[in-house]
């Protein structure tokens, strides 16, 4: 699994002791994830242990893909909290259409090591949603500091406010 590094969007940046990356791999139809989050100073406020489909994750600390067509404009998201919990949602355009997603299973994040978080995201039936793959990626993540500061890494960054949906954060492609 290559590793990529993501990068804080350079409105709200942590200090540069932090690094997030992330690397995936795309099986049939799951997609595993692993974040990797450095922080040797212990400036990140981690979430407390949670399970299941939460709402409004986005606004801590939380992990996030985005799944696009590569010839349409309907997309998925999927939240991934260090807690455990998460969310996934569909929209049929640019933060239009927005609904609850229906996973064939749940997504399933582990942490696995004293820096690293491993997700797995079951992918069946996305095709009927967004169409078949190869698909447009776009991996995120919200970093929350303790002093209350947040700071949105991604592999690319469109002009302005952070905005993941944005089309210029697919920089990545899948399948």
């Amino acid at each position: 699994m290559k590793s990529h590094i993501l990068v804080s969007h350079p409105d709200c940046p942590l200090p540069a002791i932090v690094e997030v990356a992330v690397g995936w791999t795309l099986d049939a139809e799951a997609l595993a994830l692993e974040f990797r989050v450095s922080d040797p100073h212990h400036t990140i406020l981690w979430p407390a242990p949670a399970s299941g489909r939460t709402d409004g994750l986005w606004q801590n600390t939380c992990f996030e893909a985005f799944i696009g067509s590569a010839t349409g404009s309907a997309y998925a998201e999927v939240n991934l909290s260090p807690s455990g919990a998460w969310a996934a949602y569909a929209f049929d355009d640019y933060r239009s259409g927005m609904r609850d997603l229906n996973l064939a299973t749940p997504p399933q994040i582990a942490h696995t090591a004293s820096n690293r978080w491993h997700a797995t995201l079951d992918l069946t039936g996305l095709s009927d949603l967004i169409g078949p793959a190869p698909w447009r990626l776009a991996v995120t993540a919200v970093i929350e500091a303790r002093d209350g500061s947040k700071s949105y890494w991604s592999l690319a960054h469109p002009p302005g406010k952070p905005n993941f949906h944005h089309a210029d954060c697919f920089a990545a492609r899948l399948g």
